[in-house]
C-alpha cells in the first residue's frame, strides 16, 4: 500500500533534505515548504475514509529481518486512521501556527528537521503492525520529542524537561518491548494480527499477566498516567508550538492508541479492566486538581491534559468489559464507552490545539503567561478571546460545543457500571460515577481560570520587559480559529464523524463485534432528562460556586498531603542514582592501563569459571594426541624461556627482543607444522611489529624499574597465572569435545571445488578469498603506516613545538 509507505517515509526524507533546502529558503520560506508535507500526507489519507468505512483495510509487508520474524509490515484501518489524521492535520495547523511564531533569529531549519522526524516516528507508530518496527518507532518519538523539548538547549529547565520525559517514556518502553518479547515468546509472531487472532492462545498462557502489565506500562509513561505523568509539566519548556503537537495530537496519545490496540488481545480479563480503567480515574482526578492550582497557564494546560488522557484511558478500561460479555445489551453497553473515549479523544485535540495556541499568542504578544499578571484582555483581543472561550468551555463539557457531547457520553458510561455484573466486579465500581463526577467539578474550575482570570476583571500595568497588550496577527490566529472552528461544527454534526472515522476505529477495536448493530451508537446532542444531564448541572452549579469562593479554599494546596509532589521523589532519586555512579565510576576508572587489562582478564577468568563450573564437563582426551617431537619441544622450550624473559627485561630493546624471539619461534612453528602461508603471515606481522615497537620506543624517556607493592604484585601475579590456567583448560578441553563436523571433508573436496591440493591455499584462496583479500590490505595499510614513520621521521636539529 503506497500510500502508508509515504505516510511514513516522506517525513523522514524531508527531515534529511531540510538541512539543504534550508540554505536556499531562508527565514520563514523554509516553514511554507515543510507545511506541504503534513498537509499533502493528510489529502492522501482522508481519501481513503469513504473506503475504510465500507470495511476495507490496507495491509502491506515486505521482507526486513526475516531470520528473527522481522517484516516492515503496515496496516491502515479506522484506529490508525484516526491517529494518522490528527497527527497530519493537526501538524499542518501547528507549522502554519509556528511560521509566525518563531523569530527568524531562531534555529528554523533544526526545529522542523526535528519536527518531521517526530512526524514520521508517530505515523510509523500507529501504521506498523509488526511490534519490533512499532517498538522502533516508538523509541523514535522518544528521541525526537527529547530534541524538541530542548530545542532552547541555553535554557536549564528545557534540558531539564528533555531529559526527564526521555527517562521515563524510554524506561517505559523498555519495559513495552519486554512484553512484546513475552508475546513472541508465547504466539511466535511479532505480528499483530496475528496476535490478535491468537487471542485465547495468549489469555491461556501463564505468561499473560506479565505480558498485559509491561505492555501497560510503556503505554502508561507515553500518555503521562498517574505516576508517570511528572515529565509532562516539565516538557512545556518546549516552543509553544510543539506543546501544542506533543498534547492534542501526538506523543502523549501514543499510549491511549497502543491501549486501544491491544485490547482485542488483552481485554475481557478483570485484571486489564481494573488497572487501565483505575489508573485512568486516578489520573484525572489528580490531574484536575493539580490544575487548579497552577498560575502559569502552560503549566494548567499541561495538567489537564494530564486529567483528560486519564478520563479517555478510564473509558477504555470500562469498554474492555465487552469482550467479557455475552448479552448484546450490555456488550452495547460497554462498546458505547470506547466509543466515548475516541470520540473525546478528537474533541480533546481540537480543543487542546487551539488553546495551546491561544496560551503562545498570550505569551508572544504579552512576554508572559501568569495568570496574576494577565487580566481584562477580552476587549483588547477579541478574537483570542473568542477562541480562548470555545475551547475552555468546550473542556469544561459545556454546550454547544463537542466537549459537551463527549463528556455526556463519559457520564454515561461511568454510570453503566451498576449493570455490570462481570469479571468480579463488585461494588466498588460504584465509586467510579462519584469520582469522575468530582474530576469534572475541578475540570470545570481550571477551564473557568482560563477564561476569567486572563480574560475578565482589571488590566495589568505591563511589567518592565513586559509589551503592551494587543491582539495577535491575523495570520497566528488562523490555526487556532480552525480548530475552535472544528470545535462547534463537530458538535452541530456529531453523527458524520461518528460515521465515517468512529466507526471503522470501533470495527478495528472490536473486530469479533464488527457489523453489529449498536456498535457504532448515534450521539444526540439531547439526551433528555436522564442521569448524565444531571451530573452535568451539578458540575457547573458547584463549580460556580468553588470558583467564585476559589480564594478562601485554595489555602488547601498548601497543607498536608496537596503539597507533597511526585517530583520531589524522582529528583532525589535522581540525584542518589548521580552520587552513586559517579563514586562508582571514580572507583574504577584510575587511568591505569594495568588495572583495565585486569578488570579485561577477570572478567574473561570469571565467565570461564562460570561455564566450566556450570557445564561440568571436565573430560580430558589425549587419546588422539600426536607424539611431540625433540625440535618441537625445544622450540616450545625456547618461546617459554623468551615469555618468562620479557618479565625480567630492563630495557626496551632487550624487551622487544625477547617478544620477537616469541613471534619468530611460532613462524618456525608452523613450519614444522607444515603451514609454510601462516609462517610468512607470522613472520610479516612480527617484523612489522618489532619495526614499529623500535621506531616508537626510540623516542620514549628511559625505562625505569617500577616500584610495585608486594599486594600489588601478588594480585597482578594471580590474576596472569589464573588467565593462564583458564586458556590452558580451555585448550585441553577442547580436545576431549567436538562441538563442530571436522574440517577433514575439505581436503576431500579441495582439489575438485577449488583445483589446488593445498588445503590451507585453497581456503585462503577461494573459500574465504574476501577474508584473505581484507588481510592482505590490512598488511599493506600497516606497511604503509612503516614506511612512512621511516620516511618522515624528524630531522636532526630540527625542533617540534610539542617537544618544548
Amino acid at each position: 500500500m503506497i500510500t502508508v509507505l509515504l505516510a511514513i517515509f516522506i517525513p523522514f526524507i524531508a527531515a534529511c533534505l531540510i538541512p539543504f533546502i534550508h540554505k536556499v529558503l531562508t527565514g520563514r520560506r523554509i516553514g511554507w515548504f515543510v507545511i506541504t508535507i503534513p498537509l499533502f500526507l493528510f489529502i492522501l489519507l482522508i481519501r481513503l475514509v469513504p473506503s475504510l468505512s465500507d470495511g476495507a483495510s490496507y495491509l502491506y509487508s515486505f521482507s526486513w529481518i526475516p531470520s528473527a520474524d522481522v517484516y516492515f509490515s503496515t496496516h491502515l484501518d479506522g484506529l490508525s486512521m484516526i491517529f494518522a489524521l490528527l497527527i497530519t492535520g493537526i501538524g499542518s495547523l501547528v507549522v502554519l501556527y509556528s511560521i509566525y511564531y518563531l523569530s527568524e533569529r531562531e534555529a528554523i531549519g533544526r526545529f522542523y528537521t526535528y519536527l518531521l522526524l517526530f512526524m514520521g516516528a508517530m505515523l510509523g507508530v500507529v501504521l506498523s503492525d509488526n511490534l519490533i518496527v512499532l517498538y522502533v518507532f516508538w523509541e523514535l518519538t522518544s528521541i525526537s520529542s527529547f530534541l524538541l523539548i530542548a530545542f532552547w538547549s541555553h535554557r536549564k529547565q528545557s534540558r531539564y524537561g528533555a531529559k526527564k520525559s526521555m527517562l521515563i517514556t524510554v524506561t517505559g518502553g523498555i519495559f513495552m518491548l519486554a512484553g512484546f518479547l513475552i508475546l513472541y515468546t508465547i504466539t511466535g509472531t511479532f505480528n499483530l494480527q496475528e496476535l490478535i487472532s491468537m487471542r485465547e492462545v495468549i489469555a491461556a498462557d501463564s505468561l499473560f499477566i506479565p505480558a498485559m502489565l509491561l505492555v501497560l506500562i510503556g503505554a502508561f509513561t507515553k500518555s503521562a498516567q498517574f505516576p508517570f505523568h511528572i515529565w509532562l509539566p516539565d516538557a512545556m519548556e518546549a516552543p509553544t508550538p510543539v506543546s501544542a503537537y506533543l498534547h492534542s495530537a501526538t506523543m502523549v496519545k501514543a499510549g491511549i492508541y497502543l491501549v486501544a490496540r491491544f485490547t482485542p488481545i488483552f481485554a475481557g480479563h478483570a485484571t486489564w479492566f481494573y488497572v487501565v480503567s483505575c489508573v485512568g480515574l486516578l489520573t484525572m482526578l489528580w490531574g484536575s486538581v493539580n490544575a487548579v492550582k497552577q498560575t502559569d497557564l502552560k503549566a494548567l494546560l499541561a495538567f489537564s491534559t494530564v486529567s483528560q488522557l486519564g478520563m479517555i484511558m478510564s473509558l477504555l478500561g470500562i469498554g474492555s468489559l465487552a469482550f467479557a460479555s455475552s448479552e448484546s445489551t450490555q456488550i452495547a453497553l460497554f462498546t458505547a464507552a470506547t466509543f466515548a473515549a475516541l470520540f473525546h479523544l478528537i474533541n480533546h485535540s481540537t480543543f487542546k490545539g487551539s488553546l495551546f495556541m491561544v496560551v503562545g499568542i498570550l505569551d508572544h504578544e504579552l512576554g508572559t503567561r501568569n495568570i496574576k499578571r494577565l487580566g481584562g484582555l477580552a476587549t483588547i483581543m477579541p478574537i483570542t478571546f473568542t477562541i480562548a472561550l470555545i475551547g475552555s468551555f468546550s473542556m469544561a463539557g459545556l454546550p454547544p460545543f463537542n466537549g459537551f457531547l463527549s463528556k455526556e457520553l463519559f457520564f454515561e458510561a461511568m454510570l453503566s457500571l451498576k449493570e455490570a455484573n462481570l469479571l468480579s466486579v463488585d461494588s466498588l465500581v460504584l465509586l467510579f460515577p462519584i469520582i469522575a463526577w468530582v474530576g469534572s467539578v475541578f475540570t470545570f474550575i481550571y477551564c473557568m481560570i482560563i477564561v476569567f482570570q486572563t480574560f475578565f476583571g482589571k488590566v495589568h500595568a505591563p511589567a518592565p520587559g513586559q509589551r503592551p497588550a494587543r491582539e495577535a496577527p491575523i495570520q497566528m490566529l488562523i490555526s487556532p480559529m480552525v480548530l475552535g472552528s472544528l470545535v462547534v461544527l463537530i458538535f452541530i454534526f456529531p453523527n458524520l464523524l461518528g460515521t465515517y472515522i468512529l466507526g471503522p476505529a470501533m470495527n478495528a477495536v472490536y473486530p469479533q463485534f464488527e457489523g453489529m448493530h449498536g456498535l457504532v451508537p448515534e450521539i444526540h446532542v439531547w439526551h433528555g432528562w436522564e442521569m448524565p444531564i444531571f451530573m452535568t448541572i451539578g458540575v457547573i452549579i458547584l463549580g460556580v460556586l468553588l470558583y467564585g469562593l476559589l480564594r478562601y479554599w485554595k489555602w488547601i494546596y498548601s497543607v498536608g498531603f496537596l503539597q507533597w509532589t511526585l517530583d520531589r521523589l524522582y529528583n532525589a532519586w535522581l540525584q542518589r542514582i548521580e552520587r552513586v555512579a559517579s563514586i562508582v565510576t571514580k572507583t574504577y576508572m584510575t587511568g591505569s592501563v594495568r588495572d583495565y587489562i585486569a578488570y579485561i582478564m577477570l572478567l574473561f577468568i570469571g565467565l570461564v569459571g562460570i561455564g566450566l563450573l556450570g557445564f561440568q564437563q571436565f573430560i580430558f582426551d589425549f587419546s588422539n594426541d600426536a607424539v611431540i617431537e625433540i625440535n618441537e619441544s625445544i622450540i616450545i622450550f625456547v618461546m617459554m624461556c623468551s615469555s618468562v624473559a620479557i618479565l625480567f627485561a630492563k630495557s626496551r630493546i632487550t624487551a622487544i627482543i625477547l617478544n620477537g624471539v616469541l613471534g619468530y619461534s611460532i613462524a618456525i612453528l608452523f613450519v614444522v607444522f607444515r603451514a609454510p602461508d601462516l609462517a610468512l603471515t607470522q613472520i610479516i606481522v612480527e617484523t612489522v611489529t618489532t619495526v614499529l615497537f623500535l621506531l616508537c620506543f626510540y623516542y620514549l624517556p628511559e625505562w625505569k624499574n617500577e616500584h610495585k607493592s608486594i599486594s600489588m604484585r601478588v594480585r597482578n601475579g594471580l590474576i596472569a597465572a589464573a588467565s593462564g590456567v583458564s586458556v590452558t583448560v580451555i585448550a585441553l578441553l577442547v580436545q576431549g569435545h567436538s562441538l563442530y563436523p571436522s574440517i577433514s571433508i575439505y581436503y576431500e573436496t579441495a582439489s575438485r571445488l577449488a583445483g589446488g591440493l593445498n588445503v590451507v591455499n585453497t581456503i585462503l584462496g577461494d573459500f574465504r578469498a574476501f577474508d584473505t583479500m581484507l588481510e592482505v590490505l590490512v598488511l599493506f595499510i600497516a606497511g604503509l603506516g612503516v614506511y612512512s614513520l621511516v620516511k618522515l621521521r624528524r630531522k636532526k636539529g630540527v625542533d617540534h613545538t610539542e617537544e618544548k
